[in-house]
């Protein structure tokens, strides 16, 4: 098989690309093949097995996935390498008759009962939501703001929902949102925990979303600077999110006019994670290319980086 990285020919068996360095198990992977030894998918026969290694490739329907709502709005949810589910996703609409689109993302919270029910439950509830009451906003009787809290609201009423067993080691099935209400070029955000927003352009990208995490706060309140609260093991921990247990509920809200052309970027940790500034993600797509192949590029990016999150992204064009 080719590594998607740099092209160049990777033996069966081999771990990484001689040439750039590229995992072969994330490539296999992305491709189909064997998430153990790195075999191409024509290794697999039908029953998940790898001829060459004996693996059996265990694939449930939401492994990964892809939202496909117009040739400018697609969604890509994928497992990732390290996790034995996956415990993100993604809901995407675009209002017929209007140039408006909407876009979910969620990820569940590991250590709640059920994550990946919640995940699904709040997207869901959230799109469905925006879908119902987008018209509010052409009648003049909502602002985006409002309607984006009430959907996050019915996405919090869905999740609280869940029946869950109560245990000392498990929380309420829990999840982070983000979402996005786009009329023409004004896009309106909100969200709860830390999946993030970004606008990527030729012209300048940068990040929309500020994470509700213990980082974050500590920082914002100056009782420690960024460097040493990055190196607490509590950093990343999230303060807000989806779920009976949440403590604040009130989702943070940012607008946004779109400038120019390039794509509006919603994503989980399994691929921010991977990058530094978000001027990096200029550097891991062709700034041109269709919206597709843009969604597939950031998810595959994650999976040749290591893989140890799942991966979620929306991307919509302009």
């Amino acid at each position: 098989m080719q590594c998607s990285k740099c092209g160049i020919t990777v033996q069966v068996g081999d771990r990484f690309c001689e040439e750039c360095g590229a995992p072969v198990i994330a490539i296999a992977k992305s491709k189909g093949g064997c998430e153990k030894c790195g075999a191409g998918s024509e290794e697999i026969d039908a029953d998940g097995f790898c001829s060459n290694c004996g693996f059996r490739q265990y694939h449930r329907h939401n492994d990964r996935f892809e939202v496909i709502c117009s040739p400018n709005l697609v969604g890509i949810s994928d497992r990732g390498i390290k996790h034995h589910r996956n415990e993100d996703y993604v809901a995407c609409a675009q209002i017929d008759n209007q140039n408006a689109y909407i876009l979910v993302v969620c990820d569940g919270v590991s250590s709640s009962d059920l994550p990946e029910l919640a995940a699904k439950t709040a997207a869901e509830s959230a799109c469905q939501a925006l879908t119902a009451t987008i018209t509010n906003l052409f009648e003049q009787t909502k602002t985006a703001e409002e309607i984006i809290k009430a959907a996050i609201a019915e996405a919090m009423a869905s999740v609280c929902a869940i029946p869950y067993n109560m245990t000392a080691e498990t929380d309420p099935p829990s999840t982070t949102i983000v979402t996005a209400v786009v009329v023409d070029r004004s896009a309106t955000i909100g969200w709860l925990g830390d999946s993030r927003a970004y606008w990527v352009s030729p012209n300048g990208s940068c990040q929309l979303t500020r994470d509700d995490s213990w980082l974050n706060d500590v920082v914002s309140m100056g009782e420690m600077s960024e460097a040493e609260a990055g190196k607490s093991p509590q950093a990343h921990a999230i303060t807000k999110w989806i779920g009976a247990d949440a403590v604040n509920m009130q989702p943070s809200i940012v607008s946004f006019n779109i400038p120019d052309s390039g794509y509006l970027l919603l994503c989980t940790d399994g691929f921010w994670n991977y990058i530094g500034e978000a001027t990096q993600i200029n550097t891991l797509v062709n700034l041109g290319a269709d919206t597709l192949t843009v969604s597939q590029s950031l998810v595959e990016f994650a999976l040749r980086s290591g893989g140890r999150d799942n991966i979620s992204v929306a991307v919509l064009s302009f």
